[in-house]
């Protein structure tokens, strides 16, 4: 086995992108970018510390959640959660960001990069009030780039296919793991209690 170490490596194992693959690439949300975000409940946030420690995390709501405030600028509500802020810590250190977004059904994906701030504004937060609840900060990202991804990774996943979805749940539930993960003694919350809990505090 040899350890690819350099570009130079890779190409000589990877053709050079031409044609559609580097004219995709654009500098700006265009109409069908802007299409696909309002039809998307779901964005994975790629993100990483001052040292380039990488993490991603996901985001879901309704479709259109993340609003598309102009052409270089779309706005991403952060809901309370488990207080982590791995995302939010990440993005004061360095601000550049990935996103990818999806919609269920479709095997194309569209992926964002740009840089942002994070913003608790009272009259942006009220934009996103859901059942009268607001976020807690709003993520600002500045577009640097954004192209459509190809649709061969969820083809070959044929993740939105029926027959790949799983009738019972193949895994133990989160807080089974999680108590043998960090060698608990106490009686793991049930599935139906924790999705209850969450459904309480969802917004």
């Amino acid at each position: 086995m040899t350890k690819i170490s350099s570009q130079d490596d890779l190409r000589r194992l990877y053709k050079m992108p031409k044609g559609r693959p580097v004219d995709k690439q654009l500098d700006h949300i265009d109409p069908h970018d802007q299409r696909f975000i309002e039809l998307s409940p779901f964005v994975v946030i790629a993100s990483s510390d001052s040292q380039g420690h990488a993490d991603t995390s996901p985001r879901g709501e309704a479709p259109g959640f993340v609003h598309v405030i102009d052409a270089h600028t779309l706005a991403i509500p952060d809901r309370p959660g488990n207080n982590r802020l791995d995302t939010m810590e990440n993005l004061l250190e360095n601000p550049e960001v990935g996103l990818i977004f999806l919609i269920p059904g479709v095997n194309e994906t569209l992926r964002v990069n740009g840089t942002v701030e994070i913003r608790d504004d009272d009259e942006l937060c009220k934009r996103f009030e859901v059942n009268g609840k607001r976020p807690v900060t709003v993520i600002i990202v500045k577009v640097r780039e954004s192209f459509l991804h190809c649709a061969k990774a969820l083809m070959r996943s044929h993740l939105w296919e029926d027959d790949v979805k799983h009738a019972d749940r193949p895994i133990p539930t989160m807080g089974e793991m999680i108590r043998d993960q960090i060698g608990s003694t106490e009686t793991p919350e049930s599935n139906e209690d924790m999705t209850h809990r969450y459904r309480k505090v969802l917004y």
